[in-house]
């Protein structure tokens, strides 16, 4: 999935899109105070802007892929388990990191709509948290984001700022479908 962003200031979505076009519309515009979102995780991100674009470019942009398996996308993190897990990864076939990968695949394959709505469920929260806390009725909108009642959410959202209202009805329309 294409990582997207979104700037807001105050009330307002300036723009949303790719790193790049984030990075190019903060440098030329300098809109002041923002507030950048990752639309995938409603996590507040923050960028240094000090020199040029082309230098802002390089420090923000990923690094091209170095050894390993690129094309995989494997990234070695540590896992800590009791003693007894270890003893059973051992023994299964593949080896621990193979076996991890079967365990986690065969889950997200059992239930393939609970990991879009529990992504989309974090993502608005975090996001109207961040920037809408104080909004009336936040706190019932977001119980109702969790109990997947959309219709109630929409209700409970209409009287904030339309540019917030409408980036939270996006972040959350994945909870709110029935196949998840």
């Amino acid at each position: 999935m294409n990582e997207t962003l979104t700037i807001f200031r105050d009330d307002k979505r300036l723009l949303t899109g790719d790193l790049r076009e984030v990075l190019t519309y903060l440098k030329a515009q300098q809109p002041g105070e923002v507030l950048i979102f990752d639309d995938q995780t409603g996590r507040q991100r923050d960028f240094d802007l000090s020199g040029t674009l082309d230098e802002v470019m390089a420090r923000e942009l990923p690094a091209p892929a170095g050894p390993g398996r690129p094309k995989l996308g494997v990234t070695a993190r540590e896992v800590t388990l009791l003693p007894r897990h270890w003893d059973w990864l051992e023994g299964q076939r593949g080896g621990a990191s193979a076996t991890l990968r079967r365990l986690i695949d065969e889950e997200r394959k059992r239930n393939p709509g609970a990991e879009a709505v529990t992504q989309a469920q974090t993502a608005a929260d975090r996001f109207l948290s961040a920037i809408g806390g104080d909004l009336p009725g936040y706190e019932e909108a977001s119980r109702a984001l969790y109990a997947r009642d959309g219709a109630r959410f929409a209700a409970l959202s209409e009287g904030w700022p339309a540019d917030i209202r409408a980036h939270a009805l996006h972040l959350a329309a994945p909870a709110f479908e029935q196949d998840g």
